[in-house]
């Protein structure tokens, strides 16, 4: 099982919250945390996933009829499958991969997803999510402790992102991308710097995204 092989490398997710974005219709960025560690892993995702992923953390909102992601659990555990964990394992052009990594008579199987269907089910089957420490690394954020935490439970994280299921991919024109090519390395990393201090989320993504290419 290749996942369970390179488990020790996995590290493991909590979900901080959903952000509705300004900037972008329709669009809501979902915020992971590092459990042992202080980065965050933003990812956009759409109204309907958001809604299931909100419900789902909100325990006692119960729809009058299932959701799409409540009729799969049904239908899983009517056929005794199990969802163990969730998986993000790729990321290629700003799209983050993942997968559901399920269970039925002590067989596993591995079902690709896209990453908010698999958040989702996640919540629902109680999984635990995990990302390779190498996507952390490439597309995490490091947020510095200076503000109390009753302030940043308060903060909403907006403007992350353009589009669904990335991370620093944008539908906007390349003007911005050719602004960041200008400059060196080093200035890149000074402006991620400046831009994860100042909170600007879709800067900093636009940043990464550029230092990612070098």
């Amino acid at each position: 099982m290749p996942f369970l092989q390179t488990y020790m490398s996995l590290v493991k997710l909590s979900i901080k919250g959903i952000s509705y974005s300004q900037t972008q219709n329709g669009a809501y960025a979902l915020i992971l945390n590092e459990v042992d560690g202080e980065r965050k892993l933003p990812i956009v995702i759409g109204a309907f996933e958001a809604q299931s992923i909100a419900i789902a953390l909100e325990k006692e909102i119960k729809p009058p009829r299932p959701l799409t992601h409540d009729l799969f659990k049904n239908f899983a555990e009517r056929f005794d499958i199990v969802v163990k964990q969730v998986i993000i394992h790729k990321l290629v052009d700003g799209v983050f991969y993942s997968s559901l990594i399920c269970e039925r008579d002590k067989i596993e199987e591995i079902i690709d997803a896209r990453t908010s269907d698999a958040i989702a089910l996640a919540l629902r089957f109680n999984a635990p999510i995990f990302t390779y420490k190498n996507i952390l690394d490439k597309a995490g954020i490091y947020l510095k402790s200076n503000t109390s935490d009753s302030d940043q439970g308060s903060q909403e994280i907006d403007d992350v992102l353009s589009n669904p299921e990335t991370f620093g991919h944008e539908e906007e024109t390349n003007q911005s991308g050719d602004v960041y090519a200008k400059h060196s390395l080093q200035e890149l990393n000074e402006l991620l710097d400046q831009a994860v201090s100042q909170e600007d989320y879709e800067k900093a993504a636009k940043i990464r995204d550029e230092i990612s290419k070098r």
